[in-house]
């Protein structure tokens, strides 16, 4: 099997070769200037105070756990529709992921199953902007500050997003990005969190180079337990040289949206986006299959494969996998997420893909869902 349009890749033009390679010839390899140059144009772009850049987005999730305070006997309530980086990393601070349902309409966290999940033991509340659409920060924001937690946004999709009028990044007492590079942009590998309180700034960065406060000369102290979490030079100068580009991106992103709407438009077997989405960064295009199609979801996936189109599926609810449910997390724990879990697929979607490949795209999903009909009337 041959996937010749896949459901992401980055995106590298001769600039970013050029911005690597100047990099390659200074006399810093591993953190050096090109890192804080990375961090204050990430910290810009967003709006925010400060940006600490970590090694990839798992490494920045735990650092804002880890900043957090979030430890054995605590809890942290998230979305059970994201990747299971947003709950393991928390469980590597010793703390417990509680994972409250979804809002079907928008895949995000919903705020009231949130409000009902909290307990005397909750310190952070945890929503994740779904395929890049941030979810409900206003009321997550009332939510923490009514009980006294820590808003901690996993935005590793939502790069390039905004929510009334302010882009994501500046939103929450700390916001998670990831640079992977089927992300907004990419450094190969790497993350960041974005925060405006210089304490927890100064944890992060702590927490990414192993709990290390610098003294004078040769002098340094190792306070606390912490790893070697450090972004490169070489990383942040690809960083810099996407972020300029980041706009056209998120702008190419929309527009291929867009296309997928009015291309679905008016098709039985599926369901586009019905909500608001302006301010998406589109990360993923996920087309919910209704009816029939959706019990016939493993053959579509498997057809489009076939016909060498990258599909996946974001994302098995992160209670479901065999770890969590060793832990003792039944089936059953989130009904909306569980219920659209079983009917997603995610279509290829980032800034190089090009109309006829998106033409191909819906002419063989038009294809397989016309010859799935056609199978069930034969019968």
């Amino acid at each position: 099997m041959t996937i010749r349009i896949p459901y992401g890749r980055q995106t590298i033009d001769d600039s970013d070769v050029r911005a690597v390679s100047e990099a390659l010839r200074s006399d810093w390899l591993t953190q050096g200037p090109k890192v804080e140059e990375f961090e204050k144009a990430l910290a810009d772009y967003c709006g925010a105070r400060h940006a600490v850049a970590f090694s990839n987005g798992t490494a920045a999730l735990q650092g804002a756990y880890a900043a957090a305070g979030l430890a054995a006997g605590d809890e942290f309530i998230t979305s059970p529709l994201t990747f299971a980086a947003t709950a393991t990393a928390g469980l590597w601070q010793g703390a417990t992921p509680v994972f409250a349902d979804i809002d079907e309409a928008t895949g995000n966290l919903d705020p009231q199953a949130c409000a009902r999940a909290i307990t005397p033991r909750t310190r952070a509340l945890v929503p994740v902007d779904y395929a890049g659409r941030p979810a409900d920060l206003d009321a997550f924001r009332a939510l923490a500050k009514k009980h006294g937690l820590l808003l901690i946004e996993d935005a590793c999709h939502a790069l390039g997003a905004s929510c009334g009028g302010r882009r994501v990044g500046a939103l929450s007492d700390m916001t998670v990005f990831s640079f992977h590079p089927v992300k907004s942009i990419t450094t190969g590998e790497g993350g960041a969190v974005l925060t405006d309180d210089a304490g927890l700034r100064d944890k992060l960065a702590a927490f990414r180079q192993h709990g290390i406060r610098r003294g004078e000369d040769w002098l340094y102290y190792v306070e606390s337990m912490a790893l070697n979490y450090r972004l490169t030079d070489m990383q942040s100068a690809l960083g810099l040289s996407q972020l300029k580009r980041l706009d056209s991106f998120v702008a190419r992103r929309r527009a291929i949206a867009a296309r997928y709407q009015k291309a679905f438009s008016g098709w039985s077997e599926v369901e586009t986006e019905t909500s608001p989405v302006d301010g998406s960064a589109w990360h993923l295009y996920v087309l919910r299959l209704r009816g029939a199609a959706a019990a016939k979801r493993k053959e579509i996936f498997q057809a489009l494969r076939l016909a060498g189109i990258g599909v996946q599926v974001h994302y098995i609810p992160v209670y479901r996998h065999p770890f969590y449910e060793k832990l003792g997390y039944p089936r059953g724990l989130c009904p909306k997420a569980e219920s659209l879990y079983e009917r997603i697929i995610s279509l290829p979607m980032y800034p190089t893909l090009t109309p006829a490949q998106q033409d191909e795209v819906v002419a063989a999903l038009r294809r397989i869902l016309d010859g799935l009909y056609a199978d069930r009337a034969s019968r």
